[in-house]
């Protein structure tokens, strides 16, 4: 696909996932005939979400591999690097976070996200676990998390948004994706995230994300804010009466003071630990 159409699917929402939408674009770089033509991609795409830094990561690192003069050649093996390392990320996390899962039953997830039920899957391999999930609305992306760990074997119990304290009670641990990871060590997920952590804090049960690095926002580390999504307010009421307003925040901060650890390519640290050695692993992130 083309860059035109991949950023038109983007801001669309047809392509969802910060990990789908880096990767698709990506690959519709392999589009580009001309470095010039390039910049102008590169630009384009990053606009189409400019809240996800694991999209802006890769698409500079495609940047920092591109020789000029052998542009399409360069090109084609840049993007093939950042294919390759969401492959061998995401593999190494998924052993990792099935380690830690070694010794759990129970796991409470929120939304949806490749890289958590990846890690359930390869962890319901060792031990039988049984998923508590919330429908995550007003898109129902709970859903798709629900009907793919079922797909896969796993036992689900599905619970409205309301009722994440009651599914929380009995969980063992807590496993959420993120979309971004500021310098100061905010982890900014889907809303309700903070609100389940919080809840899942004052239980005890520990809290750990996972993630790839490249959703460090090294932005952050020079003083730009890392922005929150609001979406159309349709999606939650279509026609609602008069003096109702309504509010879509789709994002939020979770303190990192609440997250046990960060599960990612680079091991299971602890959130100070987790970005330094983001930025010693990868420099040119900052």
């Amino acid at each position: 696909m083309n860059f035109k159409q991949t950023a038109r699917d983007i801001k669309a929402l047809k392509i969802q996932g910060a990990q789908r939408i880096a990767l698709a674009a990506s690959l519709s770089l392999k589009s580009c005939k001309t470095y010039s033509e390039f910049l102008i991609a590169k630009k384009l795409l990053e606009k189409a979400r400019p809240t996800e830094p694991n999209l802006r990561n890769a698409l500079f690192y495609v940047d920092s591999l591109i020789d000029k003069s052998n542009f399409s050649k360069s090109l084609d093996l840049a993007v093939n690097k950042v294919e390759k390392y969401f492959i061998d990320g995401n593999d190494k996390i998924m052993k990792y976070g099935a380690n830690k899962l070694a010794g759990d039953r129970i796991v409470f997830t929120h939304c949806h996200s490749s890289t958590v039920t990846g890690v359930i899957i390869r962890g319901s391999k060792r031990r039988k676990l049984i998923v508590h999930n919330t429908e995550t609305r007003p898109f129902f992306q709970g859903r798709m998390t629900a009907t793919e760990l079922a797909k896969n074997g796993i036992k689900v119990t599905h619970f409205v948004d309301s009722a994440a304290r009651f599914a929380l009670k009995k969980a063992d641990i807590v496993l959420l994706g993120c979309d971004s990871i500021t310098s100061d060590g905010f982890i900014i997920n889907k809303i309700g995230s903070e609100m389940i952590c919080e809840i899942a804090d004052n239980y005890d049960i520990p809290i750990y994300i996972c993630t790839l690095s490249w959703k460090f926002n090294g932005r952050t580390s020079f003083g730009f804010e890392q922005a929150t999504e609001e979406r159309y307010k349709k999606e939650v009421w279509d026609k609602p009466p008069r003096n109702v307003s309504i509010s879509n925040i789709v994002f939020e901060k979770i303190h990192k003071k609440l997250i046990t650890g960060i599960i990612s390519e680079l091991g299971v640290l602890t959130v100070d630990n987790f970005i330094e050695e983001v930025k010693n692993t990868y420099p040119w992130i900052v």
